[in-house]
């Protein structure tokens, strides 16, 4: 047969392929191989026997070629057979020795040398040796050797910022601190043509800078794209409205305490785009914290329906039943969201809430510890095992919990309210007023009523240290932030009251028994408040 009509057949192929035409292309690379033996037909013919799901026929003929060893297409896709093989300690073999440091710095051994000099820098392919990095991550994720999983997938990043697939491994999984995030971005090389994947990614990983910082990521973002030619539409313009961006700003509002502005968003996401998966665990949480149950029930039933395989699908009924008190209901599905992917972090918190909401502390403990084992980059784990510690009135464990949770993310303001909170119950008022005023300076955007307890707290600790103007001061902010507190009232009554000022002090009680006309503390201290104006007189007419 000639050359035309073999190349003739290459094309009949790698059309097959295009057209997801498998049989085809196995039945015509086959001969193609057959003819020439040319490793580049061989190499064509294991692609197509790969993609029509015959795994072990595809290793098979690349391992039975000789050009396994040298060629790293031919390893890399002997190795892919042995990941869908599930056969991860052969496929580590396959991929050959090497080693990883903790910065992702690779150091090569014995024979793979190649491996990582190799270069298929034409057509903005992906570097070859990253892809075999984020191949071996998979491997060591798989092996549950999660420590080498986190340094191959830092290895892949940085051997080529492209590899997106192993920058979402290190994100969702949380394998890396905020700081660690943060520096593992900076110190990607990109090219000069790159600038938006970079900003890209900064939108990506962990986010609690302050609002004006973040928001003038994504602004810098969207204006950068827009720096088209208008007469030449491309894909750069359409970012400003792209579905991943928008679910970063989506997660962004959720975690600010924005809910009803991050459910609107992610409503209108899930329109364009109803099975985006950030935007749709985003989009639960909003419902969750809005007490959107209905929301709830449609999502869940749509998930379990068309994916009833994936965990985000029973993760969605366990937040229904969550969201309407049925704790026990909520706990089952939630576990069965881990048994079907035990990486799924949202889960595991869920099922120790759950146990939680039923004041069940040792199995909420245990869920929260196999979080924290799990995902080394996340604190929400840490941070409720010192909540749960707090409730037991374990106050110096909890704080411990709660500096751990720190460490792992230092700006998170729902720490350092924990920590004000422990300080206060362990009577350190000073510290806790440091913590308090640490938590206020670092919430991102202006302050909201989510924010109000700890406003009191604060104004609390001031009045505990007998400096009550400060405390007057912070009880009147939560009261712009709400007016329906009875500790805010309260709080401010007994200021007022320590300050001899009855008259004022007996207006608080009052405004505070008009919203639990039964609370002792206030009934009790507005006879008392009484009696001393009535002991002193009535205030003089200036």
């Amino acid at each position: 047969m000639r050359e035309q009509e073999i190349e003739k057949l290459r094309g009949v192929v790698r059309d097959c392929v295009s057209k997801h035409l498998y049989s085809s292309a196995i039945f015509f690379a086959d001969k193609v191989a057959a003819f020439t033996n040319d490793p580049a037909d061989i190499y064509m013919q294991a692609q197509a026997l790969f993609l029509g799901r015959h795994y072990r026929r595809a290793f098979h003929l690349l391992n039975a070629s000789k050009i396994v060893l040298r060629d790293l297409r031919f390893r890399y896709l002997a190795a892919k057979c042995l990941e869908e093989l599930k056969e991860w300690d052969q496929c580590l073999l396959m991929l050959g020795e090497a080693k990883v440091d903790e910065q992702g710095n690779v150091s090569d051994t014995k024979d793979s040398n190649v491996m990582y000099l190799d270069k298929d820098g034409e057509d903005r392919e992906i570097n070859i040796s990253s892809a075999i990095c984020f191949l071996r991550g998979k491997a060591h994720e798989a092996l549950e050797n999660r420590a080498q999983a986190r340094l191959w997938y830092k290895a892949a990043i940085k051997a080529d910022p492209l590899c997106y697939e192993a920058l979402e491994c290190l994100i969702e999984n949380h394998m890396l601190t905020c700081e660690e995030e943060a520096n593992l971005i900076s110190s990607l090389q990109f090219g000069s043509e790159d600038g938006w994947l970079s900003s890209f990614y900064s939108c990506l990983i962990k986010k609690y800078d302050k609002e004006n910082v973040v928001e003038g990521k994504f602004r810098d973002l969207e204006n950068t794209s827009c720096k088209i030619d208008q007469s030449n539409p491309s894909f750069l313009r359409t970012l400003k409205t792209n579905t991943d961006l928008l679910a970063c700003k989506a997660e962004y509002y959720n975690q600010c305490g924005e809910y009803q502005k991050c459910f609107e968003l992610t409503s209108v996401l899930l329109e364009k785009d109803p099975f985006h998966n950030k935007a749709t665990l985003v989009h639960l949480a909003a419902a969750m914290e809005l007490g959107h149950s209905n929301e709830l029930y449609l999502m869940a039933c749509n998930l379990v329906k068309d994916y009833p395989q994936k965990a985000l699908s029973w993760f969605a009924v366990g937040c229904y039943y969550y969201c309407i008190k049925k704790y026990d209901q909520s706990r089952r599905y939630f576990s069965k969201a881990t048994s079907l992917d035990g990486t799924f972090a949202p889960a595991w918190i869920g099922y120790g809430n759950a146990y939680a909401a039923k004041e069940e502390g040792d199995q909420a403990m245990s869920a929260y510890r196999t979080a924290a084992r799990l995902f080394p980059g996340c604190h929400l784990p840490t941070l409720y095992i010192g909540m749960e510690c707090m409730r037991t009135h374990s106050y110096k464990l909890a704080e411990q919990f709660f500096l751990q949770a720190k460490a792992v993310c230092p700006s998170d303001p729902h720490v350092f309210n924990e920590l004000g909170v422990v300080a206060y119950h362990m009577q350190e008022y000073n510290k806790a007023v440091y913590w308090f005023e640490k938590t206020l300076a670092l919430i991102p955007s202006s302050l909201s009523e989510m924010w109000e307890p700890t406003v009191v707290n604060l104004a609390h600790a001031y009045r505990k240290l007998k400096m009550y103007d400060e405390a007057i001061s912070y009880y009147e902010k939560a009261l712009a932030l709400s007016t329906r507190s009875l500790s805010t009232y309260a709080g401010l009554a007994y200021t007022y009251h320590l300050q001899d000022d009855f008259t004022t002090a007996i207006t608080y009680y009052h405004k505070a028994l008009w919203l639990k006309s039964d609370d002792q503390f206030c009934t009790e201290m507005l006879s008392w408040a009484l009696i001393d104006e009535s002991r002193c007189g009535p205030p003089s007419i200036p």
